[in-house]
């Protein structure tokens, strides 16, 4: 008799590293439910796309009460504004705290009865984490997700689900030439590339997969030597 493929809720499914995620788990057998606001194009039998402004948190806990059981759970979607002190924009610093941190709460809220017993969750964080100059809104985001996986761990240990921060250096994504970014371009890691997209996809499938059920409450930097 053929087991169910698990399923996993992945954000930001449309590009960059979210998209690298469902290609990932796709061949790897997994039901991927792709979050994002743009449509994202898998024409896959075990995909399935929900259009969700992850701003709107009302419609974004709705829509994930509204699913059955789930078994991971990767929030890949973001979105990055720099800016030196003296000239930050209150309102950038919000939209990103709401997508990266605000979402991220709503959803694995919404999720966690639905959430079976072994399941893992990823949060998609930065190496930036521990500060960077020009970044102190988007730094200030990215360093909240560890102590809340940090606290989410402890809380359903008991359940052996795990919850982890996966936190990538310069990625080769749509946001490395993001105007918004323009006060901070990348700089291009000592080990002489920027890291792909799937690289990050491995080593959250990695964490989703049978020898990552040990790793909990971890925030693991992967980051081609950007923070040596």
């Amino acid at each position: 008799m053929t087991a169910e493929p698990r399923t996993a809720v992945v954000t930001g499914a449309s590009s960059g590293i979210g998209a690298a995620v469902v290609t990932r788990l796709l061949t790897e057998g997994w039901h991927v439910i792709g979050m994002s606001r743009r449509a994202a194009h898998f024409d896959h039998d075990r995909f399935t796309w929900l259009e969700v402004d992850l701003d709107d948190f009302a419609r974004l806990g709705a829509q994930a009460r509204e699913l059955g059981a789930v078994d991971a759970v990767v929030h890949a979607a973001g979105v990055q504004h720099s800016a030196p002190l003296g000239d930050l924009d209150s309102e950038r610093g919000l939209q990103m705290w709401r997508v990266h941190v605000g979402a991220a709460e709503v959803l694995v809220n919404a999720l966690a009865p639905r959430l079976r017993d072994g399941a893992r969750v990823v949060l998609v964080g930065s190496r930036t984490m521990t500060g960077n100059a020009g970044k102190s809104q988007y730094v200030a985001t990215k360093s909240a997700l560890t102590g809340m996986a940090r606290s989410w761990a402890a809380e359903l240990v008991d359940r052996r689900i795990t919850v982890n921060v996966v936190a990538p250096g310069p990625t080769d994504t749509p946001m490395l030439a993001d105007p918004g970014r323009a006060h901070t371009p990348p700089k291009l890691p000592p080990l002489g590339r920027f890291i792909q997209p799937d690289e990050v996809a491995g080593l959250v499938g990695f964490l989703l997969g049978p020898d990552g059920r040990n790793v909990t409450g971890q925030a693991i930097v992967q980051c081609a030597g950007a923070s040596l």
